[in-house]
């Protein structure tokens, strides 16, 4: 009977591994947490806190704002491709799998309509809504590639949808929104997953 349930137990391992990517470190979601506070920290204390301080137009700010979050994006990548890629050595796992690919397209389409939209406002000057909207664009994406990854992922997008709900709805604030979506969120979930599922395998 026991080793009964240690095949079945093994199968449903399998199949979890064939169908699910289980390299994604929650590590990785903390350092990009972190990366992300320090870029909202730049952005405050360089340009938000007294703009009147500085001899920046209002399209200088939008392109130094734009390159700070450029910045944050491209580091937070490659710490979590780093992590990723670890992770997937130390379980004897491919990190370029079928799996990753149709997560990464799920993920994509939305988070790129999303940065597109975003674009927008900034063109026509309304940075009050670029926060909100790439919070909600960006849990949206959560949401759509957490069906082949662990389902913290899932919430993860849900409470950055209402993050980004809350920031439309109290506009002229949304530095502070846009660093507990891309800040604080990830560090907590990214050490729930790292407590979960990286941590007890050790």
């Amino acid at each position: 009977m026991n080793k009964q349930t240690e095949d079945i137990k093994a199968i449903r391992e399998m199949m979890e591994r064939s169908s699910k990517f289980q390299s994604l470190s929650g590590l990785s979601l903390v350092f990009a947490g972190l990366l992300a506070c320090a870029g909202a920290a730049f952005a405050y204390c360089y340009l938000l806190r007294d703009p009147s301080s500085t001899n920046f137009n209002r399209n200088q700010e939008i392109l130094i704002l734009l390159a700070d979050a450029l910045l944050v994006l491209l580091l937070s990548v490659s710490v979590i491709t780093f992590f990723c890629y670890r992770k997937a050595r130390q379980n004897h796992q491919s990190l370029f799998s079928s799996v990753t690919k149709r997560a990464a397209y799920n993920l994509l389409i939305p988070l790129a309509t999303g940065g597109i939209f975003s674009l927008l406002f900034l063109f026509r000057n309304e940075i009050e809504m670029v926060a909100a909207s790439t919070l909600i664009f960006y849990g949206l994406a959560l949401i759509n590639a957490s069906k082949f990854t662990y389902s913290e992922i899932h919430y993860l997008g849900i409470a950055e949808i209402i993050t980004g709900l809350l920031a439309a709805f109290v506009l002229h604030q949304g530095i502070w929104w846009w660093t507990s979506g891309f800040g604080l969120l990830h560090v907590i979930f990214g050490f729930l997953i790292y407590i979960k599922y990286d941590k007890t395998k050790k």
